[in-house]
């Protein structure tokens, strides 16, 4: 089965379809699959739910999509840095359902496992517990949360071999790994496909049987918010008796 596709557009080929839940991985701007992102607004698919921990910025990553109001409802961590993502929840054009980070990526987690829901504690006597099954365990309050299957997962990895191996760097590995195994179809963006065999097996961060089609390509990968110290003062010059 070959998994290696040229582009993201014909990656997505077939799979998209309006209405349609996406599993998209990422944190922050950190490891999101921004090429397969730029393709499903190329592709003009509406109306779609997206379980992710945020909706990206302005202009980049999934914010694109909410520009051109594509996005009916996401499923979110953290809704920080986003204007417009704002703007349109506040005024009712865009649904919101709120998750504990750590819930979130545990529902996906628990999708990817065919495990239907859990019990938490994380969101008791908070709106995130509104509406939700209430259960005591040995003398403890939880709440029920379902687990997450979407039509279509789509995540960013580092490297990947012809059979789909992903390896993940650093904090880029986050929602990329459940955000993968939930999905009914994983699709893939790597910075480098290498030779079957040359991936260390125990290095493997996701196997290839979650992996359904995989593409190579160039990554912006944009700072979402860039620290820096200041630059520290030269030393005094010194004197002609210290010569």
């Amino acid at each position: 089965m070959n998994k290696v596709y040229p582009d993201a557009r014909s990656a997505l080929d077939g799979l998209l379809f309006d209405g349609m839940l996406i599993a998209s991985g990422g944190f922050g701007l950190c490891g999101i699959p921004e090429l397969l992102i730029a393709a499903i607004r190329e592709a003009g698919t509406k109306d779609l739910t997206v379980a992710s921990n945020n909706a990206g910025v302005d202009g980049f990553g999934l914010g694109v999509l909410l520009e051109t109001r594509q996005v009916r409802k996401m499923m979110s961590s953290y809704v920080g840095e986003n204007a417009e993502f704002m703007r349109q929840y506040l005024s009712g054009e865009l649904e919101l359902e709120f998750n504990p980070q750590g819930t979130l990526a545990e529902r996906m987690r628990a999708g990817g496992a065919g495990i239907p829901g859990f019990y938490t504690k994380t969101g008791v006597g908070t709106v995130v517990a509104e509406g939700k099954e209430h259960k005591d365990f040995d003398g403890q309050t939880y709440i029920l949360e379902r687990g997450i299957v979407a039509d279509l997962s789509i995540v960013k990895a580092w490297k990947a071999d012809p059979t789909g191996n992903l390896v993940f760097r650093k904090t880029a590995r986050n929602f990329n790994v459940p955000a993968a195994t939930c999905g009914k179809v994983c699709v893939v963006e790597v910075e480098e496909i290498v030779p079957a065999g040359s991936l260390d097996p125990d290095t493997i961060h996701l196997p290839g049987i979650y992996v359904h089609r995989l593409i190579q390509g160039p990554h912006e990968k944009r700072i979402e918010q860039r620290t820096v110290r200041k630059r520290e003062a030269a030393p005094a010059a010194a004197t002609g008796s210290e010569v």
